[in-house]
């Protein structure tokens, strides 16, 4: 066997080894979904769509689903222009501080979500919100945010600022800039950050568990209190319904923005 046959089988059987462990836990949740039995085993005891009736019919989980839902609507919403003017500012004028600014902006990133979380119990507490549902969603904005930040950045960063003043020495006024020229360049960044803000409040745990009460409580935590008594098919048809969620705000990436932009924006 030549050297370089060896190096693709080591290559080939390391990546069929990724492979596997990364779709691993999607096939046996997907597989227990469709049991016929009342507990989760893999592989599944018969094929039934019963769990997934149930889910449908299930009061609370579509209440749940659909705060999940607001929740997710409500980060975004804030995130986009917020992150969009960061991502702007920080990739094209010099400001004084620059580098402390980025370090600010990006604070919520590198703090722990448990003391996020606690941080802003405490906060919602005092300014007595808490237990409401547009909270949480501002709450998902902040943990998130330089995720969308990091986004528009990167499409700034490849802005030609020629575009935009020839735009000026046309007569265009700032705003009309803005609007024209500048905001359609970092379009691939700003759908790209915002889809992935959206996927990130959707399926936020830990900071949603501090912040809801029994009236707010969103699908994931739901979900958490489901299984600490018994974990029944049906959760599996709910964690297959977040994976669809998921697949399908990729499959929008990809015919809006284009993966490969995606991940260069990373």
């Amino acid at each position: 066997m030549t050297a370089p046959l060896s190096k693709s089988i080591v290559i080939w059987v390391m990546v069929g080894l990724v492979l596997l462990t990364l779709s691993a836990p999607t096939v046996v949740v997907l597989g227990a979904s469709f049991t016929s039995g009342n507990i989760i085993v893999f592989p599944p005891n018969g094929f039934s769509l019963q769990w997934y009736g149930k889910i449908a019919s299930d009061v609370g989980l579509r209440g749940a689903f659909m705060r999940s839902l607001t929740v997710a609507a409500i980060c975004t919403v804030i995130a986009i222009p917020v992150g969009t003017l960061a991502g702007i500012a920080l990739a094209k004028y010099a400001i004084k501080f620059e580098r402390s600014l980025q370090v600010y902006l990006l604070l919520p990133f590198t703090i722990p979500l448990i003391g996020s979380g606690i941080g802003l119990m405490l906060l919602f507490g005092q300014m007595g919100i808490l237990g409401q549902i547009w909270p949480i969603g501002i709450a998902c904005c902040v943990i998130n945010l330089p995720f969308m930040i990091w986004a528009v950045t990167a499409s700034a960063a490849n802005l030609d600022p020629d575009l935009e003043l020839a735009a000026a020495n046309c007569g265009a006024p700032p705003i009309a800039t803005f609007f024209h020229v500048t905001l359609p360049a970092v379009m691939p960044g700003v759908i790209s950050g915002s889809l992935l803000m959206f996927i990130l409040a959707l399926n936020e745990f830990l900071v949603s568990l501090l912040l809801t009460d029994a009236r707010t409580v969103t699908l994931p935590v739901q979900i958490y209190n489901s299984i600490r008594s018994i974990i029944t098919p049906d959760l599996a048809a709910i964690s297959v319904v977040f994976i669809a969620c998921a697949a399908i705000i990729i499959a929008l990436l990809d015919r809006l923005v284009g993966l490969d932009i995606f991940l260069k924006s990373k």
